[in-house]
């Protein structure tokens, strides 16, 4: 089977002979580089007996890894309609391993494709990559694994802790439901066209246990608020919360006067569970 997936044509004649050219509306940047697709591969590994998730597979680099890399099912889900041809050529020698889906990941459930247990392993696209994240941490408990790719940046808050730099919303969400950790960077000249900005991939390994129980959403609204006045003391940044910040302080039992950055994980998922109690499940919506 791998004999049959190094056979195809490179992937800059697939794009060629496909006019695939990179749509910046998309958030398209093509990764072409073999080894890299290969290492991202061997990163998810294992992959027999999972069902793959891939986002955004485009002219399929990184699907090709997938396959030769031994993946039984994997499911691509692409929005571009122009994709869709190119990723059939490789569908014609998957022996019935590989799915295309056209379809927004926005818009798909992905705890009901295929069966558990399930993986994610993406390249996804800059302008969607927070919020996909952020969905798919709802649906934590049908996933045993995410691989993913975004800007540097991205990666570094994702995999941020308490008193770092880059520690922030998106490290509290992430970290709260997934064990974290930054793999390795990726530099731009390996995409086609090269963005602007280095890009990251991370691991998500969901807890079987949530050690710091909350309600996600109200989770959300407290980091939102938190974090989005940063510079200022507690008391003054949860105003935007439809609970008295005292009130929620106190009963979180957090010192008004600290901020966002200074606050765990679990005093965050405290914050949460005390915007529930006072202002009732609807609070979060």
């Amino acid at each position: 089977m791998s004999n049959a997936i190094d056979a195809l044509p490179p992937l800059r004649d697939v794009i060629a002979a496909h006019e695939l050219g990179a749509r910046k509306a998309l958030g398209q940047h093509f990764l072409l580089d073999l080894n890299l697709t290969s290492r991202i591969a061997r990163a998810a590994a294992p992959l027999k007996s999972f069902t793959i998730i891939e986002i955004g597979p485009g002219p399929g680099g990184l699907t090709r890894a997938l396959l030769s890399e031994g993946a039984e099912r994997v499911i691509a889900i692409e929005r571009d309609p122009r994709c869709i041809a190119a990723l059939a050529e490789l569908q014609d020698v998957s022996d019935g391993r590989l799915e295309i889906w056209e379809a927004d990941a926005r818009e798909v459930d992905i705890s009901a494709l295929g069966d558990q247990p399930r993986k994610i392993i993406a390249n996804l696209p800059y302008n969607v990559g927070t919020p996909l994240l952020i969905r798919w941490l709802t649906q934590a408990s049908s996933l045993a694994s995410m691989t993913l790719m975004f800007q540097r940046e991205v990666a570094d808050r994702i995999a941020a802790q308490p008193g770092d730099a880059a520690y922030g919303r998106l490290s509290v969400l992430a970290n709260w439901r997934c064990q974290t950790r930054k793999l390795f960077n990726v530099p731009a000249r390996a995409f086609t066209p090269p963005p602007n900005v280095e890009s990251a991939v991370v691991s998500l390994t969901p807890h079987t246990s949530i050690p710091y129980p909350a309600d996600q959403q109200a989770l959300e609204r407290v980091t939102a608020a938190a974090f989005g006045q940063r510079r200022k003391m507690l008391r003054g940044s949860l105003k935007s919360l439809p609970a008295d910040p005292a009130a929620l302080l106190a009963a979180a039992e957090i010192d008004p006067t600290r901020r966002a950055e200074t606050l765990g994980i679990s005093e965050f998922a405290s914050l949460a569970r005390a915007l529930v109690s006072l202002t009732g499940p609807d609070a979060a919506p």
